[in-house]
């Protein structure tokens, strides 16, 4: 029987999955930007967070069969459609293209979350609370910063998103930012309360 699952369940099951404390951190942040990015298109923000808390929880017990074997145990436990095609869609395979926005979202957000969290871990004080429009926009053209990081992946996601690469870093920076304490990445900014 199909159950409709929650963001909690599904923050659950991710950590079940995973012990990398890097890998959490990174559908943390996937799903932070997805719910910012479903707020601005007026879309449900708890299925479009599931979908980035989701997205890699399958790849350290199954890293050669990603996301498939994820996105199989995801609609066996009753997770909607839509999330599931989402997840396909973030590992680029021309068999399943992105055709809802959600999908799209999740494709743009995936690696510009990792080269975020790189430029903060390069800052003395490691906190995003600093890191400004100019300054990522530096790392993302060095192309030796965070060499893993695929931008073409990164300028497509906004394209199909239908938005600048401008407008894009600018949007999920200033998602992070307010997530920063969550994320790990307030630094020595820590805010107490």
């Amino acid at each position: 029987m199909a159950i409709y699952m929650t963001y909690p369940d599904a923050l659950r099951l991710m950590q079940s999955w995973t012990s990398s404390e890097s890998l959490r951190r990174h559908m943390l942040a996937v799903a932070v930007a997805m719910r910012a990015y479903a707020r601005k298109y007026g879309e449900e923000e708890e299925k479009w967070a599931m979908a980035g808390i989701l997205h890699d929880f399958d790849y350290e017990k199954a890293p050669e069969t990603h996301p498939h074997k994820g996105v199989e145990i995801l609609r066996q436990m009753g997770y909607p459609e839509d999330v599931l095609e989402a997840i396909m869609g973030h590992a680029d395979d021309p068999q399943y293209p992105r055709r809802t926005r959600m999908a799209q979202a999740l494709y743009a957000v995936d690696e510009l979350t990792g080269l975020i969290t790189a430029a903060v871990y390069v800052r003395p004080d490691k906190s995003i609370h600093g890191l400004e429009l100019p300054s990522l926009q530096k790392k993302f053209k060095d192309k030796a910063f965070a060499a893993r990081v695929d931008r073409q992946g990164i300028v497509q996601g906004a394209r199909e998103l239908g938005v600048s690469l401008e407008e894009h870093l600018q949007f999920v920076l200033e998602a992070m930012k307010a997530e920063a304490e969550a994320l790990g990445l307030a630094g020595s900014e820590r805010r107490e309360g």
